[in-house]
Protein backbone atom coordinates (compact mmCIF):
# COMPACT_ATOMS: atom_id res chain seq x y z
CA UNK A 1 0.00 0.00 0.00
CA UNK A 2 1.42 3.35 -1.02
CA UNK A 3 0.23 5.30 2.00
CA UNK A 4 2.12 3.21 4.55
CA UNK A 5 1.86 4.93 7.95
CA UNK A 6 -0.24 7.78 6.54
CA UNK A 7 -4.04 7.46 6.94
CA UNK A 8 -5.64 6.61 3.59
CA UNK A 9 -8.14 9.45 3.86
CA UNK A 10 -5.32 11.98 4.23
CA UNK A 11 -3.06 10.65 1.47
CA UNK A 12 -2.87 13.12 -1.42
CA UNK A 13 -2.02 10.56 -4.09
CA UNK A 14 -5.24 8.59 -3.51
CA UNK A 15 -7.43 11.57 -4.41
CA UNK A 16 -8.74 12.28 -7.90
CA UNK A 17 -7.99 15.60 -9.55
CA UNK A 18 -11.64 16.55 -9.10
CA UNK A 19 -11.36 15.90 -5.36
CA UNK A 20 -8.21 18.01 -5.14
CA UNK A 21 -9.77 20.78 -7.24
CA UNK A 22 -12.88 20.85 -5.05
CA UNK A 23 -11.28 20.68 -1.60
CA UNK A 24 -13.23 23.06 0.68
CA UNK A 25 -11.25 26.11 1.83
CA UNK A 26 -8.16 24.76 0.07
CA UNK A 27 -6.06 27.78 0.99
CA UNK A 28 -6.24 26.73 4.64
CA UNK A 29 -5.49 23.05 4.09
CA UNK A 30 -2.06 22.16 5.55
CA UNK A 31 -0.29 20.29 2.75
CA UNK A 32 2.45 18.16 4.30
CA UNK A 33 5.55 16.98 2.46
CA UNK A 34 7.68 14.47 4.42
CA UNK A 35 11.35 14.47 3.39
CA UNK A 36 13.74 11.78 4.53
CA UNK A 37 16.85 10.05 3.25
CA UNK A 38 18.24 6.66 2.33
CA UNK A 39 21.50 6.35 4.24
CA UNK A 40 23.43 4.00 6.45
CA UNK A 41 22.34 3.82 10.09
CA UNK A 42 24.96 1.61 11.64
CA UNK A 43 25.10 -2.19 11.42
CA UNK A 44 21.77 -2.71 13.23
CA UNK A 45 19.27 -0.41 11.47
CA UNK A 46 18.01 -0.19 7.86
CA UNK A 47 18.98 2.59 5.48
CA UNK A 48 15.37 3.84 5.51
CA UNK A 49 15.46 5.13 9.10
CA UNK A 50 15.06 8.87 8.49
CA UNK A 51 12.27 8.34 5.99
CA UNK A 52 10.54 5.68 8.10
CA UNK A 53 10.65 7.68 11.34
CA UNK A 54 9.32 10.81 9.65
CA UNK A 55 6.42 8.94 8.04
CA UNK A 56 5.68 6.98 11.21
CA UNK A 57 5.52 10.06 13.40
CA UNK A 58 3.55 12.16 10.90
CA UNK A 59 1.19 9.26 10.25
CA UNK A 60 0.47 8.83 13.95
CA UNK A 61 -0.14 12.56 14.32
CA UNK A 62 -2.54 12.57 11.36
CA UNK A 63 -4.41 9.62 12.86
CA UNK A 64 -4.94 11.69 16.01
CA UNK A 65 -5.85 14.89 14.20
CA UNK A 66 -9.55 15.84 14.48
CA UNK A 67 -11.64 15.81 11.32
CA UNK A 68 -11.98 19.59 11.62
CA UNK A 69 -8.34 19.86 10.49
CA UNK A 70 -8.22 18.94 6.78
CA UNK A 71 -4.43 18.37 6.59
CA UNK A 72 -3.33 16.01 3.82
CA UNK A 73 0.03 14.41 3.13
CA UNK A 74 1.89 14.34 -0.16
CA UNK A 75 3.85 11.24 -1.19
CA UNK A 76 7.22 11.46 0.60
CA UNK A 77 10.59 12.37 -0.82
CA UNK A 78 12.64 9.35 0.25
CA UNK A 79 16.02 10.52 -1.03
CA UNK A 80 18.00 13.33 0.56
CA UNK A 81 21.39 14.99 0.67
CA UNK A 82 23.35 12.42 2.66
CA UNK A 83 26.87 12.70 1.31
CA UNK A 84 28.26 12.90 4.84
CA UNK A 85 27.61 9.15 4.88
CA UNK A 86 29.62 8.43 1.74
CA UNK A 87 31.93 5.49 2.24
CA UNK A 88 29.25 3.31 3.84
CA UNK A 89 27.54 0.96 1.38
CA UNK A 90 23.79 1.50 1.17
CA UNK A 91 23.74 5.27 1.25
CA UNK A 92 22.05 6.82 -1.80
CA UNK A 93 22.50 10.57 -1.78
CA UNK A 94 21.36 13.32 -4.09
CA UNK A 95 23.03 16.71 -4.36
CA UNK A 96 21.90 19.88 -2.62
CA UNK A 97 21.06 21.35 -6.02
CA UNK A 98 18.93 18.35 -6.98
CA UNK A 99 17.01 18.38 -3.70
CA UNK A 100 16.50 22.13 -3.90
CA UNK A 101 15.19 21.92 -7.45
CA UNK A 102 12.90 19.01 -6.62
CA UNK A 103 11.36 20.72 -3.59
CA UNK A 104 10.99 24.04 -5.38
CA UNK A 105 9.14 22.38 -8.26
CA UNK A 106 6.87 20.37 -5.93
CA UNK A 107 6.09 23.56 -4.03
CA UNK A 108 5.38 25.46 -7.23
CA UNK A 109 2.94 22.79 -8.38
CA UNK A 110 1.20 22.82 -4.98
CA UNK A 111 0.74 26.58 -5.37
CA UNK A 112 -0.64 26.21 -8.90
CA UNK A 113 -3.11 23.64 -7.55
CA UNK A 114 -4.45 26.23 -5.12
CA UNK A 115 -2.75 25.31 -1.85
CA UNK A 116 -1.43 28.17 0.27
CA UNK A 117 0.06 26.29 3.23
CA UNK A 118 3.00 23.95 2.56
CA UNK A 119 4.66 22.14 5.45
CA UNK A 120 8.11 20.67 4.73
CA UNK A 121 8.76 18.04 7.41
CA UNK A 122 12.39 16.95 7.40
CA UNK A 123 13.68 13.77 9.02
CA UNK A 124 17.38 13.97 8.10
CA UNK A 125 19.85 16.12 10.01
CA UNK A 126 22.05 16.74 6.98
CA UNK A 127 19.64 18.93 5.03
CA UNK A 128 17.68 21.46 7.16
CA UNK A 129 19.52 24.35 5.49
CA UNK A 130 18.16 23.26 2.12
CA UNK A 131 14.58 23.19 3.37
CA UNK A 132 15.03 26.60 4.95
CA UNK A 133 16.16 28.08 1.63
CA UNK A 134 13.35 26.39 -0.31
CA UNK A 135 10.65 27.55 2.10
CA UNK A 136 11.97 31.11 2.04
CA UNK A 137 12.31 31.23 -1.75
CA UNK A 138 8.79 29.90 -2.32
CA UNK A 139 7.38 32.52 0.05
CA UNK A 140 9.41 35.30 -1.58
CA UNK A 141 8.18 34.25 -5.02
CA UNK A 142 4.56 33.95 -3.82
CA UNK A 143 3.94 36.19 -0.77
CA UNK A 144 0.55 34.54 -0.19
CA UNK A 145 2.18 31.09 -0.05
CA UNK A 146 2.86 30.22 3.60
CA UNK A 147 5.68 27.72 3.91
CA UNK A 148 7.16 25.98 6.94
CA UNK A 149 10.53 24.19 7.22
CA UNK A 150 10.32 21.88 10.24
CA UNK A 151 12.34 19.00 11.71
CA UNK A 152 10.50 15.90 12.88
CA UNK A 153 12.27 15.87 16.28
CA UNK A 154 11.79 19.58 17.07
CA UNK A 155 8.19 19.62 18.31
CA UNK A 156 7.64 19.98 22.09
CA UNK A 157 8.64 16.83 23.98
CA UNK A 158 10.51 15.48 27.02
CA UNK A 159 12.38 12.70 25.23
CA UNK A 160 15.73 13.67 26.76
CA UNK A 161 14.39 12.41 30.10
CA UNK A 162 14.34 8.90 28.62
CA UNK A 163 17.99 9.05 27.53
CA UNK A 164 21.37 9.26 29.23
CA UNK A 165 22.90 12.71 29.50
CA UNK A 166 25.55 11.80 26.92
CA UNK A 167 23.00 10.34 24.51
CA UNK A 168 20.79 13.40 24.76
CA UNK A 169 23.76 15.66 24.03
CA UNK A 170 25.58 13.88 21.20
CA UNK A 171 23.72 10.66 20.32
CA UNK A 172 22.82 11.99 16.89
CA UNK A 173 22.71 8.93 14.63
CA UNK A 174 21.35 5.40 15.06
CA UNK A 175 21.57 5.69 18.83
CA UNK A 176 19.09 5.02 21.62
CA UNK A 177 16.22 7.27 20.45
CA UNK A 178 16.19 6.28 16.78
CA UNK A 179 16.66 2.59 17.57
CA UNK A 180 13.88 2.61 20.19
CA UNK A 181 11.50 4.33 17.80
CA UNK A 182 12.32 1.87 15.01
CA UNK A 183 11.54 -0.98 17.43
CA UNK A 184 8.03 0.45 17.63
CA UNK A 185 7.53 1.31 13.96
CA UNK A 186 9.42 -1.38 12.02
CA UNK A 187 10.59 -3.99 14.54
CA UNK A 188 11.53 -6.60 11.95
CA UNK A 189 14.21 -4.28 10.54
CA UNK A 190 16.04 -3.81 13.86
CA UNK A 191 18.95 -6.16 14.59
CA UNK A 192 19.88 -5.64 18.23
CA UNK A 193 22.42 -8.46 18.11
CA UNK A 194 24.49 -6.20 15.81
CA UNK A 195 24.10 -2.99 17.83
CA UNK A 196 27.34 -1.41 19.07
CA UNK A 197 27.85 1.94 20.77
CA UNK A 198 30.15 4.43 19.04
CA UNK A 199 31.02 7.99 20.05
CA UNK A 200 33.04 10.87 18.57
CA UNK A 201 36.19 12.05 20.29
CA UNK A 202 35.48 13.78 23.60
CA UNK A 203 35.19 17.54 23.54
CA UNK A 204 37.88 19.29 25.58
CA UNK A 205 36.59 21.57 28.36
CA UNK A 206 38.16 24.64 26.69
CA UNK A 207 37.17 23.66 23.13
CA UNK A 208 34.88 26.13 21.38
CA UNK A 209 34.22 24.38 18.07
CA UNK A 210 33.04 20.80 17.79
CA UNK A 211 31.12 18.42 15.54
CA UNK A 212 27.84 19.20 17.34
CA UNK A 213 26.56 22.45 18.82
CA UNK A 214 26.43 26.12 17.85
CA UNK A 215 30.04 26.46 16.69
CA UNK A 216 30.49 23.45 14.45
CA UNK A 217 33.13 22.01 12.18
CA UNK A 218 32.15 20.27 8.96
CA UNK A 219 32.41 16.50 9.31
CA UNK A 220 31.64 13.21 7.64
CA UNK A 221 30.46 10.17 9.52
CA UNK A 222 33.82 8.53 8.89
CA UNK A 223 35.42 11.37 10.91
CA UNK A 224 33.45 10.55 14.04
CA UNK A 225 32.43 6.88 13.81
CA UNK A 226 33.97 3.67 12.56
CA UNK A 227 30.69 1.77 12.15
CA UNK A 228 28.20 4.52 11.23
CA UNK A 229 26.61 4.81 14.66
CA UNK A 230 26.92 7.93 16.81
CA UNK A 231 25.37 7.03 20.15
CA UNK A 232 24.49 3.92 22.13
CA UNK A 233 21.78 1.76 20.55
CA UNK A 234 22.40 -1.14 22.94
CA UNK A 235 20.15 0.41 25.59
CA UNK A 236 17.18 0.97 23.23
CA UNK A 237 13.83 -0.53 24.24
CA UNK A 238 10.37 -0.90 22.78
CA UNK A 239 8.91 0.89 25.82
CA UNK A 240 11.02 3.95 25.05
CA UNK A 241 10.00 3.72 21.41
CA UNK A 242 6.31 3.80 22.33
CA UNK A 243 6.84 6.82 24.57
CA UNK A 244 8.91 8.67 21.95
CA UNK A 245 6.25 8.10 19.29
CA UNK A 246 3.51 9.28 21.63
CA UNK A 247 5.37 12.47 22.57
CA UNK A 248 6.35 13.37 19.02
CA UNK A 249 2.89 12.67 17.60
CA UNK A 250 1.29 14.79 20.33
CA UNK A 251 3.64 17.64 19.47
CA UNK A 252 2.84 17.39 15.77
CA UNK A 253 -0.90 17.50 16.43
CA UNK A 254 -0.31 20.87 18.10
CA UNK A 255 1.81 22.08 15.19
CA UNK A 256 -0.70 21.02 12.53
CA UNK A 257 -3.50 22.67 14.47
CA UNK A 258 -1.55 25.94 14.63
CA UNK A 259 -0.77 25.81 10.92
CA UNK A 260 -4.42 25.18 10.09
CA UNK A 261 -5.38 28.24 12.14
CA UNK A 262 -2.62 30.46 10.70
CA UNK A 263 -4.24 33.44 8.94
CA UNK A 264 -3.48 33.25 5.23
CA UNK A 265 -3.73 37.00 4.81
CA UNK A 266 -0.92 37.53 7.32
CA UNK A 267 2.50 38.35 5.88
CA UNK A 268 4.14 38.52 9.29
CA UNK A 269 4.38 35.97 12.07
CA UNK A 270 2.59 36.83 15.29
Amino acid sequence: MMHGFIPESRYYAYKTWHEIRDLPDKANVPLILPIGSIEQHGPHLPVAVDSALTLGVIGEALNRLPASNPAICLPPVYYGKSNEHDGFPGTITISANTLTTLLMEIGEQAYISGFRKLVLVNGHGGQPEILRIVARDLHVKHPDFHTWHLFVWDVPHQIDALLSEKEAAIGIHAGDAETSLMMKLLPNTVHMDRAVASWPAERRPDQLTYFIGKLTKAWTTRDISSNGTVGDPTVATLAKGREILDQLASGWVRVFDEIHQWPIDSQHGR
